[in-house]
């Protein structure tokens, strides 16, 4: 990594948390987009808060999504789980089916308002590219290598751990880093049934017609996806190291 890019992404960051932490020190930047007298700063609760459990909220959903799509992709690729690949897709495709909106549509009346449906809507939007990325990195592996480690006295469990899922896993960080920033953006919607995400921040802002607020959001949500984005590729690049490959 240049060290140009590495300068933005710590400027960035610094910003991001000079910002949650103290945002009245930023009122003159958002002042020209605030109507009127209204405030420029959103204070009906605090940002770093929304920040907090909007980050917790994505990255609950992510695990679970990540551990759900894995399990799949490793039980379709074993010769007694071919059957299980169109079954696996299905559900993983589930979430692609349905618009967020309508998952969350759909679970509030069954699990009631706040977290719990917008975690469910993220977990399913989150399954599919972490699904189609393990997949494809377990399913693309070298026969030779696997024959090897079979060779070597290896047994199944001992082959996935020690061999498979190692050489798979920038494929597989690849998957969750896109479900990851994904699941930044959706979880703004979260907001509109009740949970506590920097999508409160937008709303109100376009409620109230503050454009200040809809800005704050926004940009907060841009600049987290950004150093989540740069933080998997960190760990992509080093897991390809790892696993032999020229990163």
């Amino acid at each position: 990594m240049s060290r140009a890019p590495l300068v933005l992404k710590v400027a960035l960051l610094a910003g991001l948390g000079a910002f949650l932490v103290a945002p009245d020190a930023f009122a003159p930047l958002f002042r020209p987009f605030a109507p009127g007298d209204s405030p420029p700063i959103y204070a009906q609760t605090p940002l770093l808060r929304l920040a907090v459990n909007h980050i917790v909220l994505v990255a609950a959903a992510t695990l679970a999504a990540g551990l759900l799509a894995v399990g799949f992709a490793i039980a379709a690729t074993r010769p007694a789980g071919r059957d299980l690949l169109p079954f696996a897709r299905a559900v993983a495709n589930l979430g692609q089916t349905f618009p967020p909106v309508a998952v969350l549509a759909l679970a509030v009346p069954v699990v009631g308002f706040g977290t719990v449906p917008t975690l469910i809507a993220l977990v399913l939007y989150g399954l599919l590219p972490i699904f189609e990325t393990a997949l494809t990195g377990l399913g693309g592996l070298d026969p030779a290598l696997l024959e090897a480690a079979r060779g070597m006295g290896l047994t199944g469990r001992q082959r996935l751990v020690q061999v498979e899922l190692p050489l798979a896993l920038p494929m597989i960080l690849s998957g969750i880093r896109v479900s990851a920033v994904i699941g930044l953006a959706t979880a703004t919607l979260g907001s509109t049934v009740a949970a506590s995400t920097l999508g409160e921040v937008i709303v109100s802002g376009l409620l109230t017609g503050n454009t200040a607020y809809v800005l704050q959001g926004g940009l907060t949500v841009a600049a987290m996806a950004i150093l989540v984005d740069a933080g998997f590729l960190a760990l992509q690049r080093k897991a390809t190291r790892r696993a032999g490959f020229r990163s």
